[in-house]
C-alpha cells in the first residue's frame, strides 16, 4: 500500500461512526479479508491500527493486507450480529472461522401451506417452512417421524427435488407410502389438519409435558361425549407420545428449556469442536456439534462465540430457550443478549456455570467435543495414510515397478577391517522413515569384509523370518550397492522362494546408478527428482543406521577385552567403572584412589597398574 492510500484509509477511519454496525475489510484486489461487528465502529476499526495492540501473527498479517474498508451501520447490535452472520456466509472470508460440517445434517420440514407437509429432508429453502433439527443422527429423526405418523396419522413421505413445485417453492402432494394409502392425512379436513399441525409443532420443540396434559383432557372430553373412536384415536397419540417421552433422558432435575454449548480444542490438527445440547423440559431432545477451521491465535471464548451466535442467526435454530449455558466466557455477549431477547420476547440469560448440574453438563458436552475432535483425528490421519506421495508414484513410475513402493525395505553392510561386520534394514512408508520397524543384524557366517556374502546373508535370514510369521511384505527392497550387491540379493531371495513376491534394486552411489535384476545397465534417475531424493534418504538413512550400530557393538567389544583382562575384574566391576567413568580412556586416566573408591582397594590398585604399565 502507498502512503497516499495509507493516509486515505486512515482518515476513513477517523471518520466512522460510533454507533453499531457491520465492517469489511477488503485487500488491493477487492477481496473481502474479514467482516466484524462492533458495537462502536469506530473504535473498534482503529483499534486494529494501532501500535500497543498485542501482537496476534494472524491478525498483523490480516492488518497488513488491508487496502480498503466498507461499513453498514445498523440500529442494535442484534441487527449487527445477523448482518454480520449473512455475510460471513456471503463472502466467506479468508480471517473469519469457517465451519467444516462433516455430514449434511437431517431436519424435520413442517411447509408453510394451507395443509403443511410434515417431512424429512437434508436441504434447508429459506421458504416460510419451519426446520426442526439438525438432528446428529437419521436414527433420532426416524424415531420422531414414526410417532408423529403412529400418534397422530399425519403422513411424513420423503420428498425429492423431483417434487417442488417451482411457482410455490414448496414441496407438491403426492401418494403416500403402501401403508398410508388408505388413509393419507391429505384428506382430511383443514381446521383438524391444522390442530394436529400444532400438536407436532410442541412435540418437534420437546414441550411434550404440555402436549400430554392436552391429549388426556380432549380423550377425556371425547369420552364424555360417547365419541368412543376418536378416544381411542387420541389414546394412541397419548401412547405414541408417551413412548417418545420416556426415551428422552432426563439430564437436569427442574423442567426447564435450556441449550448448552461447549467449546473443544485440538492443537495438533488445528481444528475446535463446537457441541449444543437441546434440553427441553429438563430432557436431552437432541445434540448438534460442528469443526471449526481457521482459529490459529483465537482463544475459546472467542471461537465459542462464533459457534454460538452462528447457530443462532443462521440455518440451525429453532426455538429459543429460557436460558443458555456455556463452557467459556464470551469476549463480547451484549449482541448475542440483545438479539435472544428480542427474538423470544423476554430477557435469556446467558451463563458459565460453575457448580452443580449445569456444571456437570457442560463437563458432558465437552466430553462430546472430545471425541469428535479424536475422531476427526483419525479421519485426518487415515486421509493421509490412503493420499499416495508424489515420489513414490514418480519412483514407480522412472523405474517400471510392478507397483507403487509405498513400503520401502533398504539395506546396508558395515564393517571395519573385516571385524565386527553387522547389517542395518531400515522401513520407509508413504516415502517417511517408521523407526519402529528398523532392524540391526550381527553378520554370523560371513569370514572377512566379504559384502557379497553378507548381503545374502542378511536378506535370506529377513525374508525367511517374513515368510515363517506372515509379516507384511514391502512393495520394494533397495540393497545399497551396484551390480554385485543386487545378484546377491537376488539369489539369495531365489533360494528361499521369495524372489517374485516384490520388486528389488541396487543403488551404487558413486553416480547415484539404479540397477535392475535382469539389466546390464543402469537406469539414471533425474538428479532433481523427488523419487532419486527417496532413495537417496533411505540409502543414507540405512547407513547412518549400520554404522551407529556398528560403533556400539566395537565399543562393548573393546571394554570387555580390555577390563576382563584384568585379574580379579568381572563383568559386574567392568559395568560398574563404567558407570561411574563413562568409558574405558576415563578409567585410564583415573588417580588409583578414584578407582579404588568405585572397585574396592585390591582391583582398583590392580587396573590402576594394568592401565600404567
Amino acid at each position: 500500500m502507498s502512503n497516499e492510500e495509507q493516509v486515505k484509509l486512515s482518515e476513513k477511519v477517523a471518520n466512522l461512526p460510533t454507533s453499531s454496525g457491520v465492517y469489511i475489510y477488503k485487500d488491493s484486489a477487492d477481496s473481502v479479508l474479514y467482516v466484524g461487528k462492533a458495537k462502536r465502529l469506530r473504535n473498534r476499526v482503529r483499534s486494529y491500527f494501532q501500535e500497543s495492540r498485542s501482537p496476534d501473527g494472524r491478525i498483523k498479517t490480516m492488518v497488513s493486507k488491508i487496502d480498503d474498508l466498507e461499513v453498514f451501520v445498523t440500529d442494535s447490535e442484534a441487527e449487527a450480529l445477523i448482518l454480520e452472520n449473512n455475510l460471513i456466509k456471503q463472502y466467506q472470508p479468508r480471517y473469519n472461522i469457517m465451519y467444516r460440517d462433516d455430514k449434511s445434517y437431517p431436519y424435520i420440514c413442517i411447509t408453510d401451506d394451507t395443509k403443511p407437509r410434515v417431512y424429512p429432508t437434508r436441504t434447508v429453502v429459506k421458504d416460510g417452512s419451519k426446520y426442526y433439527g439438525p438432528y446428529d443422527s437419521v436414527g433420532a429423526m426416524k424415531r420422531m417421524l414414526e410417532t408423529i405418523r403412529k400418534g397422530f396419522g399425519l403422513c411424513t413421505c420423503a420428498v425429492s427435488q423431483k417434487t417442488i413445485d417451482k411457482t410455490r417453492g414448496v414441496p407438491k402432494w403426492h401418494s403416500c407410502f403402501d401403508d398410508y394409502l388408505e388413509n393419507c392425512s391429505g384428506d382430511w379436513d383443514d381446521e383438524v389438519y391444522q390442530a394436529t399441525i400444532k400438536k407436532v409443532d410442541r412435540l418437534l420443540n420437546g414441550q411434550t409435558d404440555q402436549l400430554l396434559k392436552e391429549l388426556k383432557e380432549e380423550m377425556q372430553i371425547a369420552s364424555d361425549a360417547l365419541a368412543f373412536e376418536e378416544a381411542a384415536q387420541i389414546r394412541d397419540s397419548l401412547e405414541a407420545v408417551k413412548r417418545y417421552s420416556q426415551k428422552m433422558k432426563m439430564v437436569v432435575s427442574q423442567k426447564v428449556d435450556r441449550d448448552v454449548f461447549a467449546i473443544g480444542k485440538n492443537e495438533e490438527i488445528g481444528e475446535a469442536c463446537g457441541v449444543l445440547f437441546k434440553v427441553r423440559e429438563g430432557k436431552m431432545i437432541g445434540k448438534f456439534h460442528r469443526f471449526l477451521k481457521n482459529i490459529d491465535g483465537l482463544g475459546m471464548g472467542e471461537m465459542l462465540q462464533s459457534f454460538v451466535e452462528d447457530y443462532y442467526t443462521g440455518q440451525y435454530t429453532a426455538a429459543i430457550p429460557d436460558e443458555v449455558y456455556l463452557s467459556h466466557e464470551m469476549t463480547d455477549v451484549e449482541p448475542l443478549e440483545q438479539y435472544l431477547h428480542q427474538e423470544k420476547g423476554k430477557i435469556v440469560p446467558v451463563h458459565v456455570p460453575q457448580i452443580g448440574e449445569k456444571k456437570q453438563l457442560i463437563k458432558m458436552a465437552q466430553s462430546n467435543a472430545k471425541l469428535h475432535l479424536n475422531e476427526r483425528a483419525l479421519e485426518k490421519e487415515k486421509a493421509e495414510r490412503d493420499r499416495i506421495p508424489h515420489a513414490v508414484k514418480e519412483l514407480k513410475e522412472h523405474l517400471k515397478l510392478s507397483r507403487l513402493p509405498r513400503r520401502i525395505e533398504c539395506f546396508d553392510n558395515s564393517n571395519l577391517q573385516g571385524t565386527d561386520s553387522v547389517a542395518s534394514m531400515v522401513c520407509f512408508v508413504d516415502a517417511r522413515p517408521r523407526k519402529s520397524e528398523y532392524k540391526r543384524f550381527n553378520i554370523k557366517t560371513v569370514e572377512g569384509p566379504d559384502d557379497f556374502a553378507s548381503m545374502k546373508e542378511i536378506l535370506t535370514r529377513r525374508y525367511s523370518r517374513v515368510q515363517k510369521e506372515g509379516q507384511q511384505i514391502p512393495d520394494l527392497i533397495v540393497v545399497d550397492g551396484g551390480k554385485g550387491q543386487l545378484s546377491s540379493a537376488v539369489e539369495a531371495l531365489k533360494e528361499i522362494d521369495f524372489y517374485e513376491e516384490c520388486d528389488i534394486i541396487g543403488l551404487a552411489k558413486r553416480l547415484e546408478e539404479v540397477f535392475l535384476p535382469g539389466m546390464s545397465d543402469p537406469i539414471m534417475i533425474p538428479k532433481k527428482s523427488s523419487a532419486l531424493k527417496l532413495l537417496q534418504q533411505a540409502r543414507d538413512e540405512a547407513h547412518r543406521f549400520a554404522i551407529n550400530f556398528h560403533r556400539r557393538k566395537r565399543s562393548k567389544r573393546t571394554v570387555k577385552t580390555e577390563l576382563l583382562e584384568i585379574e580379579g575384574v568381572g563383568e559386574k566391576t567392568a559395568q560398574k567403572l563404567l558407570k561411574e567413568f563413562g568409558s574405558v580412556k576415563k578409567i585410564k586416566k583415573a588417580e588409583m584412589e578414584e578407582l579404588q573408591v568405585v572397585a574396592g582397594k585390591s582391583i582398583g590398585e590392580k587396573v590402576y597398574n594394568f592401565f600404567t604399565k
